[in-house]
């Protein structure tokens, strides 16, 4: 008979209690089963030689309560003495109970090697998960910027939607409704379940869906899809955080020109050298100029309101929490106190002078305010709200931040920040255009180019670049040809750095990288205002550029332009002087209208071989309106296997060679350029007639191609100023005008003008303002990588405990030998 049909609850003894008769075919004939039983009798036979050494075994317990979840699957084997045991065989059954005490434990330890293998398993696959969801990520980033894509052509700056740099999509919108006023802007929220959140920019508004996700690596096609679909509705985006960095990177006791109690001021050599070694603010401090009347802001993390230093020129009204969406810019604390960029940004600019605390502003007779926007999601929308905020109250915006300077990112202002900008210019004070000032970047050590930020390679923002206690080059800094003119920083670590309030009420003197700079401008800028209330935005980039002080800095690309002006790569004009700014700002007399013109390249497809260059030609004979050049951009779309293999320069007809664009070996992006406007201020003064070159390097080893290209010029059609000769740039400009050791960007022209009616003048160029960027980065989206990895490893632990469970079931009830 079948041993199946002999099975009862006596055998699950040991194997020598089994029945007698029981034949190995009986289990089927397999060769396993075989095997099971020979391993069966030598363990039996094993034991029998032990038995009458061994002691009594311990009797098992088949107690529930007392079963550990590991022992479950042997608590099937009968005690000793039980009702299904024997008393008359209590050898038998000793021995069987060893047996299967023994066997029970080997099953144990079993069950545990395999648990710590299920937590192997589960770290290994959250890795690989992290890894797919950062792919996801990166290839959303490379996508387009919003689920309706859009473009702002104004001027002939173009600026798409899908620059990189692109985090995760949030639950707010950007709504376009033009007509009916608030009460359609609220019907028509309500009807597709979204709050509205107030107006952005004229006809533009934030709308928020509670019900979408926060983070998601996904957009909200369905919320998006309905929105499209609404006539009232003429454009909508969702907002996506973007990577946005703050820009942060050592005083020689020297004899200063003026007493003050504020215990640092001894320390600050950038404001008190003399000798031409400083920004010569202590000059017109004197002649009564402290920025009064004048409101600056500064774009970052938060400003520390009642900060002792502070509190006496803090304004309510140029302050707002674009994060936290409340009137407080109180910056958020933590341990490592991450939230301090603002608070130090605005002591440059404004803080108290002669009140026994801390250090002095360059402005101190300014108001400032802050804007909290850069801890949290940084998305289109945040910055529009931040740039366009109270235009007709706040005279000066100071950015210290900006896409990453990892040498590798091509980004810039999306639709609704690019349509602040313009209505800023436009509309902004009056009329006469709000002041932009922004750091240049701090990607030096990266072999970044400050012609990829979006920001600083804008002609609507005054790019501010940064110079060392020296006069050289900071390791930080960034070489582009849109930077406009220089504030001074730090540089090695044996030079001083910027003085300036900080968090918790109290002072550093470690203030440093093109983040320190950029305020610094801020405040000669605020120091310009007060002293000619009409300027416009345009005017202030002239002054810069006629009286910043090329001298004392030490660059191999200083170069003359076409007009006799000095000019680098490195420091943009010079290094602005603020004395000299005031004075030529006190009888400067309104540019003329600004003129645009655009002239396109025939369409080509030319090939660029690996380890050469092509040089393209454009022809400008007529460009109607633009006799004085002011901005010159060159909009390019190329394609290469390598984008950081790519260099660019451009020519002017009057033999000013830019630097459009260097190598940056860190770029591997084969996204090329699409419609880039690379823009260069060194052509400033000249005239756009004539042949134009464009040089285009491929050092690499892979093919590249451009596809297109035109050149956009803005100028005047009259000279800048009345009393200027007519055609500037002719043989014989020079700019050593001033005499003495200080070397000037100033022009002597053929009109008759003398050097005398110059001497105070002082030539600065067009500054990106410098954003500082510290060494552990501020980057948003990195939230939603952190999200999107705990629920991918989450969903991996879920699946494994649900296999590690149903494994062990199946061995709960495998039956004991």
């Amino acid at each position: 008979m079948k041993f199946e049909d002999q099975m009862t609850p006596q055998c699950r003894q040991h194997p020598s209690q089994r029945p007698s008769d029981v034949r190995w075919t009986d289990f089927g004939g397999t060769g396993q089963n075989s095997r099971n039983l020979r391993r069966t009798a030598r363990k039996s036979a094993k034991l029998e030689r032990r038995q009458q050494s061994s002691q009594a075994a311990p009797e098992v317990s088949e107690d529930p309560t007392t079963t550990s979840p590991f022992q479950s699957c042997c608590s099937r084997v009968p005690a000793i003495g039980s009702a299904d045991g024997s008393d008359s065989a209590s050898s038998d059954a000793s021995a069987s109970a060893s047996w299967t005490f023994r066997w029970q434990n080997r099953q144990c330890h079993r069950h545990r090697w395999v648990a710590v293998l299920y937590i192997v398993a589960v770290v290994l696959v959250g890795a690989i998960s992290e890894v797919h969801c950062d792919a996801a990520l990166s290839s959303r980033s490379s996508g387009d910027g919003g689920s309706s894509s859009g473009t702002v052509a104004d001027g002939g700056h173009l600026l798409e939607d899908h620059y990189e740099g692109g985090g995760h999509y949030t639950h707010h919108w950007a709504v376009h409704i033009p007509e009916g006023g608030s009460e359609q802007v609220e019907r028509v929220a309500e009807e597709h379940g979204f709050i509205n959140h107030g107006k952005i920019l004229d006809g533009y508004y934030h709308f928020e869906h509670r019900h979408v996700q926060r983070r998601s690596v996904n957009p909200a096609a369905p919320h998006q899809r309905r929105l499209d679909e609404d006539d009232r509705i003429h454009w909508s985006q969702q907002q996506r955080a973007k990577r946005r960095a703050k820009r942060d990177f050592r005083p020689l006791k020297s004899p200063y020109l003026i007493q003050l109690n504020d215990p640092k001021w001894p320390e600050m050599w950038y404001l008190n050298r003399g000798n031409g070694l400083d920004m010569n603010v202590i000059p017109a401090w004197k002649e009564g100029v402290t920025g009064k009347g004048v409101v600056v802001t500064i774009l970052d993390d938060g400003l520390e309101s009642d900060h002792p230093d502070l509190e006496h020129n803090y304004d309510p009204g140029a302050s707002y929490d674009v994060n936290g969406n409340d009137g407080d810019p109180m910056p958020h604390y933590d341990l490592t106190d991450s939230n301090r960029h603002g608070t130090r940004c605005a002591g440059e600019v404004a803080a108290t002078a002669n009140n026994s605390k801390c250090a002095v502003g360059i402005a101190y007779g300014a108001r400032v305010g802050g804007v909290r926007m850069l801890d949290g999601d940084v998305t289109d929308v945040v910055e529009a709200k931040s740039l366009g905020l109270h235009s007709q109250h706040i005279d000066i915006y100071s950015a210290s931040w900006g896409p990453d300077d990892d040498g590798k990112t091509v980004d810039g202002p999306g639709d609704m920040a690019t349509r602040a900008f313009i209505e800023g210019v436009r509309k902004g004070r009056g009329g006469k255009g709000s002041i932009f000032i922004w750091a240049s970047g701090n990607g030096g050590r990266e072999h970044d180019n400050c012609n990829c930020d979006g920001y600083t390679n804008s002609i609507w923002t005054l790019s501010i670049s940064s110079a060392s206690q020296e006069g050289l080059v900071p390791w930080f800094s960034e070489m582009c040809s849109s930077t406009l003119a220089t504030t001074y920083s730090s540089g090695n670590t044996n030079e001083k750095q910027v003085i300036t309030t900080d968090l918790h009420h109290s002072c550093t003197s470690s203030h440093t990288g093109t983040s320190a700079s950029a305020p610094l401008a801020a405040g000669i800028a605020a120091l310009v205002l007060e002293a000619n209330r009409n300027l416009t935005w345009r005017d202030l980039q002239h002054i810069v550029v006629r009286t910043a002080k090329p001298g004392n800095l030490k660059d191999p690309s200083w170069a003359k332009n076409g007009v006799g002006r000095r000019v680098s790569h490195s420091f943009g004009y010079g290094l602005m002087d603020a004395a000299a700014m005031v004075r030529l700002a006190r009888t400067w007399k309104t540019v003329p209208d600004q003129q645009i013109c655009e002239i396109n390249a025939p369409h080509l497809d030319k090939q660029i071989p690996p380890r050469t260059k092509v040089t393209l030609q454009l022809l400008v004979e007529h460009c109607m309106g633009v006799n004085y050049l002011e901005h010159v951009q060159a909009k390019i779309t190329l394609t290469s296997q390598r984008r950081g293999d790519i260099q660019i320069f451009l020519t002017s007809p009057s033999g000013t060679r830019v630097t459009l664009l260097t190598p940056r070996s860190h770029d591997l992006s084969r996204s090329g350029f699409n419609q880039w406007p690379f823009m260069s201020v060194h052509t400033w003064g000249e005239a756009p007639h004539g042949v134009w070159l464009l040089e285009i390097h491929n050092e690499g080893r892979l093919l590249a191609q451009i596809t297109q290209w035109n050149l956009i010029f803005y100028g005047t059609e009259t000279p800048a100023q009345p009393d200027d000769p007519a055609r500037v740039g002719k043989p014989g400009f020079s700019d050593s005008n001033f005499g003495g050791e200080i070397e000037h960007n100033s022009l002597e022209f053929e009109s008759g003008v003398s050097s005398d009616q110059w001497r105070n003048m002082q030539q600065i160029g067009e500054s990106h303002v410098d954003v500082q960027r510290t060494a552990s980065s501020d980057v948003t989206s990195l939230a939603c990588a952190r999200y999107d990895r705990a629920r991918c490893l989450g969903a991996c632990l879920l699946v494994l405990l649900l296999l590690h469970f149903q494994l062990r079931q199946q061995l709960i009830s495998r039956p004991s030998r």
